[in-house]
């Protein structure tokens, strides 16, 4: 390869870092399945399993997509931050839309390697589990008040929706509270938010990536099924029902950013089905 060709490949391979960082952050998007479309998931899941092993093979990888994804990560970071803050519920709604948008291409993901009585059962049961846990919190009123055990939670979320295709890590965040002071903490380079974070997301690495590509790998669609059941329940959970009924403005707005954000989601997924084509 001469020197034009690798640097244009170096270049290319941050810009997928980037779209991974903004996958990892931006709610609907997985940065796990961002890094499966690319043809990098099988390389990092080998350096998070066997880093003294795999890191020296695949080190000119990984140095330009850790580039981008610190790019992508931190800058989409700042926006959402600013959305969250200053139009709540219609960023919400939009991020609802591109979770829902994102559920048909996962879930024909979940079936590319068939589907059992299992995959369902797998699928009902998180569903039930985990809409059952949201709507007691809401329902008891729990107040979570961000802080350092907290964003080590946050941090094992984030780090999961790379390790676990699929999964969003906004997905059990948004419901908990948890999602708008996580992002603007990381948007605003705050070390109180980024270093449990960061700690959080390392431990989860280290203690839990062989698991999940041996789930991945031996049980496939049972796995891939019970992320589904999540992301429906959490998403559910989300939906901002009291702001429709504040006004037929609010409620057409948060009809408009929901549309826009399924979409959107579509128009990633042809886009994505047409780099897989290729």
């Amino acid at each position: 390869m001469n020197k034009k060709a690798g640097n244009a490949q170096f270049l290319f391979r941050i810009l997928q870092g980037a779209l991974i960082g903004l996958g990892a952050v931006l709610p609907g998007i997985s940065g796990g399945v961002l890094c499966v479309i690319f043809g990098v998931y099988q390389p990092i899941m080998e350096v998070l399993a066997n880093p003294l092993k795999a890191v020296k093979k695949h080190i000119s990888l990984l140095i330009p997509i850790g580039i981008g994804v610190v790019v992508g990560f931190l800058g989409i970071a700042k926006v959402l931050g600013f959305l969250l803050d200053r139009y709540p519920d219609p960023s919400v709604c939009l991020f609802v839309g591109l979770i829902a948008g994102m559920i048909p291409s996962l879930y024909r993901e979940a079936g590319e390697q068939g589907r059992s009585k299992a995959s369902f059962i797998s699928m009902g049961t998180t569903f039930a589990l985990v809409l059952a846990l949201l709507v007691t919190l809401r329902v008891i009123s729990l107040q979570i008040v961000p802080n350092f055990a907290w964003y080590l939670f946050c941090g094992f979320c984030l780090a999961l929706s790379v390790i676990a295709p699929g999964m969003s890590f906004s997905t059990l965040l948004m419901p908990l509270g948890l999602y708008t002071p996580f992002i603007n903490g990381i948007g605003n380079i705050d070390f109180g938010v980024l270093i449990p974070g960061g700690i959080g997301a390392l431990l989860t690495v280290i203690l839990f990536s062989r698991a999940v590509d041996s789930l991945v790998k031996n049980h496939y669609s049972v796995t891939f099924h019970g992320i589904i059941g999540v992301v429906i329940a959490a998403t559910i959970v989300i939906i901002p029902f009291a702001s429709f009924a504040a006004g037929v403005g609010a409620a057409l707005v948060n009809i408009v950013c929901m549309v826009v954000g399924v979409v959107c989601a579509l128009a990633l997924d042809k886009f994505n089905s047409g780099i897989k084509k290729e």
